[in-house]
């Protein structure tokens, strides 16, 4: 695709739209999770239903995975792309309305707006990575747009986490949806802005093609065994990834079990947010570093460290002492100042370390999956968006681990994400073969 200096000058706005927007969908996804503590304390529910939003949220990807695509096959980026604004403003906007709302009745819509959000999401990231593959001119140029945004969803996921902690400075035992009302106000704004930008803009389409009628395959992606390991690997991978941070923050700001030894200087809620955000940060770093040395490294090398190690990392959070501490700069937010050093358990250290891991598994587990499928490949995206809900099902299960061993549970919760490592290990080295090599994949 050859584009003029007119056409590019034209373009920078809507790629810097949609660059803030590929950055809402970890800054609205990435929200849920702090939110399971406001909803556990101000409902006095249990972890598990504190975790409901998250679950609301992942969901979505279940129910719109594969009509996001068909959608974007049909009418296009433009069009998608701002279906899916309105969509997410008015998720975020119900999400907004639950926090006027004083009674339990805000629970249930606190929940919808999750789902509706979650929507909205799944519909952003359909069309977000080839839209701006596309706004670039394809090719590597493309590709280093996907990378540019790919760092800021990085760099949002990780700021809606530290300024949760900050805007509830009051102690989590007395947070309120309404704490974070600065966080949602944002949100929308973003969405307005980019609805009237992308409305405006010149939004390259790509031709459609007249589809001649062929005889039906008797086979699809489903017929391939690596295919549908992979599949399940998706799905483990989002639910592990989403998993460590969600508990980890809930441990560490549990106000009965003061994990940080505090006393009256407080400040809990921000130190959690602060190391949990810590998390996706490495992810950013990992992300990077992927970035630079994927051509030479393969999927499946990549793969077996990242799950070898982050399976190390995660039993050693396990079992290392609970007495021991080690300094972390964070948000601090209390007596002290608002940034400092503070006193972190070892293990929330070693937990931290595993979004190294995690940030390069989803390519890998892709690029293996889809690996010899041929013409069957787009139809195996769409089962990839599908079991994205993976994120929402797996922490829910860790949270009700945590409820099971009395609320005090967090890192025996963490069996549930070893076993996940141990599983993408194995795909790496066994479950990644491709055995069906009969099946025919070419038209």
């Amino acid at each position: 695709m050859n584009i003029t200096t007119d056409q590019k000058t034209n373009r920078i706005v809507p790629i810097i739209t949609m660059i803030f927007l590929f950055g809402m969908i970890s800054f609205v996804t990435n929200l849920a999770s702090p939110m399971g503590d406001i909803l556990k304390y101000q409902f006095s529910v249990d972890n598990w239903m504190g975790t409901l939003g998250v679950l609301c949220n992942f969901i979505a990807y279940a129910v719109m995975g594969i009509p996001a695509g068909n959608m974007l096959q049909k009418h296009g980026y433009k069009k998608t792309a701002l279906l899916a604004i309105i969509v997410g403003f008015v998720g975020v906007g119900i999400q907004t309305i639950s926090g006027t709302i004083e009674d339990i009745t805000a629970f249930g819509v606190y929940l919808l707006g999750a789902f509706v959000a979650g929507l909205s999401m799944t519909l952003l990231n359909t069309v977000v990575n080839p839209m701006l593959n596309t706004l670039g001119g394809g090719g590597n140029k493309g590709n280093r747009l996907i990378q540019l945004g790919g760092s800021f969803n990085s760099l949002c996921g990780t700021t809606v986490i530290i300024l949760t902690g900050i805007l509830i400075p009051q102690g989590i035992k007395n947070a309120e949806i309404k704490n974070v009302f600065p966080l949602m106000f944002a949100a929308l704004a973003v969405f307005v802005f980019a609805f009237i930008v992308i409305s405006l803009a010149n939004i390259p389409e790509k031709k459609k093609e007249v589809k001649v009628v062929a005889e039906k395959s008797p086979y699809s992606a489903l017929s391939f065994r690596h295919f549908i390991l992979g599949a399940i690997g998706i799905f483990v991978y989002v639910g592990v990834e989403v998993g460590i941070p969600n508990v980890l923050q809930k441990w560490l700001q549990n106000a009965d079990l003061n994990v940080l030894n505090l006393g009256a200087s407080g400040g809990a809620e921000a130190i959690a947010g602060s190391v949990a955000a810590t998390y996706w940060l490495m992810m950013l770093f990992g992300r990077l570093f992927g970035a630079s040395v994927g051509s030479k490294v393969s999927a499946k090398s990549m793969l077996t460290v990242a799950s070898a190690l982050g399976a190390l990392l995660v039993l050693g959070a396990i079992f290392v002492p609970a007495d021991s501490f080690v300094n972390l700069p964070v948000f601090k937010n209390n007596a002290e100042g608002l940034f400092g050093l503070a006193n972190i358990p070892v293990s929330a250290a070693l937990l931290v370390l595993c979004g190294l891991c995690t940030s390069i598994m989803w390519g890998g587990i892709f690029n293996l999956a889809v690996e010899g499928l041929g013409k069957y490949t787009e139809k195996a995206s769409g089962y990839f968006m599908v079991l994205v809900c993976g994120g929402g099902i797996l922490p829910l299960i860790q949270n009700g681990i945590v409820d099971l061993t009395g609320g005090k549970g967090y890192l025996t919760s963490y069996w549930l994400i070893v076993a996940g490592l141990a599983y993408l290990l194995f795909y790496a080295l066994l479950g990644s073969k491709n055995v069906n090599k009969n099946i025919p994949v070419n038209d």
